[in-house]
């Protein structure tokens, strides 16, 4: 059994270059112009590095929606009350949430897991209430612009949740799995983390996330910039920034990366969140993004420099800001689509096509 986040890290490897070239032979051999459909191409070939094979599959998804509340609320930074977080959650497990409809297009299975709300939330009379996971570290983080947004111990309980959670789906042959959010005023961790990891200033980092008015977005700026002054994330120690600046449901996202990694399956990183937990994941342990795609580039205008700096390129930018998972699940059916067309379509020797010379 797995102790230690060093224990986890010992044992990802990089994905295999060598079956991301064989997949790049087989591409060259398709019945169509070179590289005729553009990134789908590059998605397929990235799933076989990852899956080391040239027959990846993508039959079994699922969307974890990693939910939590924030001390940091209390400051003014979010347009919405707290009480929203759960309210959501019920609506999650009665399939009425864009991350319901979405996934069902895409034939996902939609996971919520409580890793910090401030109330209980009572399932029993819920449509999937057999899909909700408890597992809360405490009720709602510390108020981060004040001191640490909670104990080293609970940051890696996160970590550890959101990594054993995806193990065990991936343990059942989850071939792909994407990342959720659900937390009032989480886009103010999140711009924390994006600030103290990629080196970005406050201003181009921090957006008004649930639509905050420009004296509120001033507010969460300064809250922010309080916060890290106070308590001096270390930006090398993924760990110490989860605990000073981060949430719960972060952290749970970040072991879902890890989780990937060491399984050697592709995870579908979302938006601003789910790109702040790939984050801290990514200063963990680097590794981590050879088994990343990246969904979506949010509008939250830090979005894109998060995906920047782990070198990630969306399949979509569509101007979405809901988080939940959405842009993931929408981004599988594309990956669907590159699986199917680099498994499917006839080399040119199987259709009885001439090739060019």
């Amino acid at each position: 059994m797995l102790k230690k986040i060093e224990d986890i890290i010992a044992q990802i490897e990089p994905a295999d270059k060598t079956w991301v070239e064989k997949a790049q032979a087989r591409t060259f051999q398709l019945v169509m112009p070179p590289r005729a459909l553009g990134r789908l191409h590059e998605i397929a070939e990235k799933m076989c590095g990852i899956r080391r094979t040239l027959t990846p599959c993508t039959d079994k998804k699922a969307v974890l929606v990693m939910a939590g509340d924030h001390g940091v609320v209390e400051e003014g930074i979010s347009a919405y009350p707290q009480e929203v977080t759960a309210a959501m959650v019920h609506t999650f497990l009665n399939q009425g949430a864009g991350i319901n409809a979405i996934s069902r297009r895409v034939d996902a299975e939609v996971w919520v897991v409580d890793m910090g709300i401030i109330p209980d939330v009572e399932p029993k009379d819920m449509k999937t209430a057999k899909r909700l996971m408890l597992r809360k570290v405490a009720r709602g983080t510390a108020n981060f612009s004040r001191g640490p947004a909670m104990t080293r111990k609970q940051a890696i309980e996160a970590i550890f949740t959101g990594f054993d959670l995806a193990s065990e789906l991936f343990r059942q042959d989850m071939d792909l799995i994407g990342t959720g959010d659900m937390g009032i005023g989480n886009t103010t961790p999140a711009a924390a983390i994006g600030t103290v990891v990629t080196g970005e200033s406050i201003e181009k980092m921090v957006g008004p996330g649930t639509g905050v008015s420009d004296q509120g977005l001033n507010r969460k700026r300064e809250v922010i910039r309080k916060g890290i002054e106070v308590n001096r994330p270390d930006p090398h120690d993924g760990i110490d920034i989860l605990t000073k600046v981060g949430g719960f449901e972060i952290g749970g996202i970040a072991g879902i990366v890890l989780a990937g990694a060491f399984h050697k399956r592709p995870v579908v990183i979302d938006g601003f969140i789910s790109t702040a937990g790939a984050l801290v994941a990514y200063s963990i342990c680097p590794k981590v993004t050879d088994y990343l795609i990246a969904g979506h580039r949010s509008e939250e205008p830090g979005h894109g420099a998060m995906l920047s700096y782990l070198q990630l390129e969306p399949i979509l930018d569509l101007g979405m800001r809901l988080g939940e998972g959405t842009g993931a699940a929408l981004a599988m059916g594309v990956i669907d689509a590159a699986v199917s067309v680099f498994r499917d379509v006839f080399t040119f020797s199987e259709a009885g096509v001439p090739n060019k010379d």
